[in-house]
This record gives structure tokens, sequence and C-alpha cells, in this order.
């Protein structure tokens, strides 16, 4: 059996996340049946993370193993979009170790939320409406301080199944680009909901609800309910995985 990794990217909207769930439609099963319908033989595919229903992934990572020698087939990738739903892409299949995994080797994941302060028609789908302008450098100096903390159970989605609620924050911004406010941070780990639970509290801060020393007490704070609302899932997007060397160095980053 060969390992490879598999580069994807796909619009979350008709789909209930990566995960497979029982009579859901889940990007990780449209993989594996357009895998498995090409290479004439079963295939599952495991993912870097998990994507919650109607999350986008410009980036994604999924390894799988198969009998067949991939590197005999030039037209791999086209025949598998081909396949696949439209909504769905892979951009790259590579070769791996035995012992490779997208999911535990990965180093660190980025996530960017999108909000659109003015009624945008072309940004309906791709970006949270908040009808009011933002203190983007308030929003950004509080983000800036994400990086300080190592408990975020404060933004953690309540009764979920985790061993605890440390994560690594290696950076977090909030800056404009165009018409269009972007959050965005890059950790180790996420806990379920942990970003749109961030990107919802700094959106109070951009509108002068929570200050900036609130928004310090509400990560101390380790409650759920002290922070603001999620936003909408719409509005995400997975836009990096990292990987050790030489993970990180087998093909060229776009």
């Amino acid at each position: 059996m060969n390992r490879y990794f598999l580069q994807c990217s796909f619009w979350g909207e008709h789909y209930c996340g990566w995960q497979k769930q029982p009579d859901n439609p889940s990007v990780q099963i449209a993989l594996d049946r357009a895998l498995s319908t090409v290479l004439q033989e079963n295939i599952e595919v495991m993912g870097a993370g998990r994507t919650d229903t109607g999350v986008h992934a410009k980036y994604f990572i999924a390894h799988f193993e198969a009998k067949s020698d991939l590197k005999t087939d030039p037209n791999l990738i086209y025949k598998l979009n081909n396949v696949l739903p439209q909504d769905i892409a892979i951009q790259n299949i590579f070769d791996v170790g035995d012992k490779c995994h997208a999911r535990f080797d990965a180093t660190s994941r980025q996530y960017q939320y999108r909000i659109s302060p003015q009624k945008n028609p072309f940004e309906i789908k791709t970006a949270c409406l908040i009808k009011n302008q933002l203190d983007v450098k308030l929003m950004h100096k509080c983000a800036e301080r994400l990086c300080a903390f190592s408990n975020f159970k404060s933004f953690s989605k309540t009764k979920t199944a985790v061993n605890n609620f440390e994560c690594n924050v290696m950076e977090a911004k909030v800056f404009s680009k165009k018409d269009i406010v972007i959050f965005e941070i890059s950790a180790n780990r996420f806990l379920r909901n942990m970003v749109r639970a961030i990107a919802g509290t700094l959106i109070d801060v951009g509108l002068g609800k929570t200050s900036y020393h609130d928004f310090i007490s509400i990560v101390d704070a380790q409650d759920r309910k002290k922070a603001g609302k999620s936003v909408p899932a719409h509005g995400l997007y997975l836009t990096d995985i990292r990987y050790p060397y030489p993970l990180n160095s087998i093909y060229e980053r776009k």
C-alpha cells in the first residue's frame, strides 16, 4: 500500500462539514467516492481536521492509502475533478511516507473570517454582514493579545468532548482588504466553534459594545457565556495547514 497526501479546496454551503455523518452529505464522503470510483478500489481519506457545517476551505489536506501507483497516471487529478461535485476540487496529490498523517503531523492551521461592514450583494454568501462601521484598529489590538493566552474555554462550544481547552495561538490579526474586514488566526489546534466565537466577540469590540479590557476579561473568565455570539459559518474559511520539514517542502505551496 502506498500513502498519499491530497490537497483540495471546497465550498462548504451544501455539506455537513468535512466529517462523515449518517444520511448527510460531507466532503469526506464525496472524496471517498471519487477516489474509489477512479482508482477502482476502496479508498477512505483521513482529513487534517474537521470543519463545521457550511464552513469553506481554500486549502485542505487529507491522506489516503492505495494499492495503485498513482504516478503512472498523469491525468489522475483531471479524472477525479470530473467525478467530484463542482464545489470540491483537488489541486495536488503527492507521495509521503507510510507514517505521515494529515491530522497528527500538522503543526498549525490558519482560518480567516470575512466580515462585510456594508450591504454588498456580491458578498451575501461569502462574508458576514454587519451594517455598521467597525473599529478595525481596536479589533486588531484585541486579536493580537490572543497570542498571550493558552486557555480558550470562553470561545469553545459547550458540552464538547475535549480533554483540555489549551491552544497555542501563533498569530492573530484583523485587517481590511478593500471593503472586507478579515480576522485571521493561526494555531496548533482549534476548539469547536472557537474561531466563530472569537470573531463574534471581536465584532462586539468593533461596534463599541466591548472594550479592550472587557475583551481581556472575557478570555480570562474561561466562560463561554461571557463571550460574544457565534457568527454564521458562511464567513469562515480554512486557508492554510502547515507541516514540519520535509512535508512542507514536498511540493510548491501556492
